[in-house]
């Protein structure tokens, strides 16, 4: 069980992991970059180039935009204050980059090794980083800047829910188990700390408050996905999640207007869900080739 204090540390402030693996550990080439984000904070990743032979010099590209408190890697399990398992998105990229795909993966601000923006507001302000690496992708001449995609992961999803409006054309999305940040907070707070654990949250509204930050008690990423015009979105969630919720989930299903719905992903507990990128690759693969 984390204690109150670090908890609370955490959502506001996240940890750094370290990024145990590059793109090398499946074969692939791969370039460091950095940009800015929308705002100024200095941010850094890999780009991924499509296999050799691909037809076309400009090709369409997906965006990995990682979890809370991850990286450009995904999860390394046993570096938070509760139970986790590790979550690697190397061997989708790889699928993605045999199937004609770029692929960017990169740090959120204060993630990985990028600059520090805080405190961390799950989507609204991490909109500008995902505004951010599409501008960076818009500028480079093997990239076909009309067809770009991104795969969001929990925190991720609702970043690209909260970014994509801002940054069109976006052509798709897939975003596994985004969630409220209230409905997030409190089911791991009641999970890890008692009943009374999402009085905490109460607290953590105020510091928000204090620091003239969006408060977590008003994040909802069905209000920005409500403006996400034509591009088509595919939702996950896992059947089996302890803090995220199916209902939720699909409740910002319903109010994007291109969604194909939300695909219910048998799972034991909310990692579980992660798994969807590993064991359904060539699905996710095949809607990216249908949509970009």
């Amino acid at each position: 069980m984390p204690n109150p204090f670090t908890f609370t540390r955490v959502m506001m402030a996240g940890i750094r992991q370290p990024i145990e693996r590059t793109p090398a550990a499946v074969g692939l080439e791969f370039e460091d970059v950095a940009f800015p984000s929308t705002d100024g904070v200095a941010l850094k990743g890999w780009f991924v180039p499509a296999r050799a032979g691909t037809d076309a010099d400009a090709r369409p590209t997906v965006i990995w935009v990682h979890g809370w408190p991850w990286n450009r890697y995904g999860n390394v399990t046993g570096r938070v204050p509760w139970r986790d398992r590790t979550v690697d998105f190397l061997s989708a990229t790889k699928a993605l980059h045999n199937a004609g795909f770029h692929v960017l993966l990169f740090d959120l601000a204060s993630h990985g090794e990028s600059g520090r923006r805080f405190p961390l507001t799950y989507g609204v302000r991490e909109a500008r980083d995902y505004a951010g690496a599409v501008a960076y992708l818009r500028s480079r001449p093997d990239v076909d800047g009309e067809r770009l995609g991104a795969i969001g992961m929990s925190a991720g999803g609702s970043t690209v829910l909260y970014g994509t409006p801002d940054a069109q054309p976006i052509r798709a999305l897939l975003a596994v188990q985004p969630t409220k940040v209230k409905v997030f907070g409190d089911n791991m707070a009641r999970s890890e700390f008692g009943r009374m654990g999402p009085a905490l949250n109460k607290g953590l509204d105020l510091l928000y408050w204090i620091l003239r930050a969006p408060a977590p008690k008003d994040h909802d990423p069905a209000i920005p996905a409500g403006r996400l015009g034509d591009t088509v979105v595919q939702y996950v969630q896992g059947t089996g999640d302890q803090w995220g919720q199916l209902d939720d989930v699909e409740n910002m299903s319903r109010a994007t207007p291109n969604s194909l719905g939300v695909i219910a992903y048998p799972s034991e507990e909310r990692y579980g869900g992660y798994a969807y990128i590993d064991t359904h690759t060539d699905d996710v693969v095949a809607f990216f080739t249908a949509h970009l």
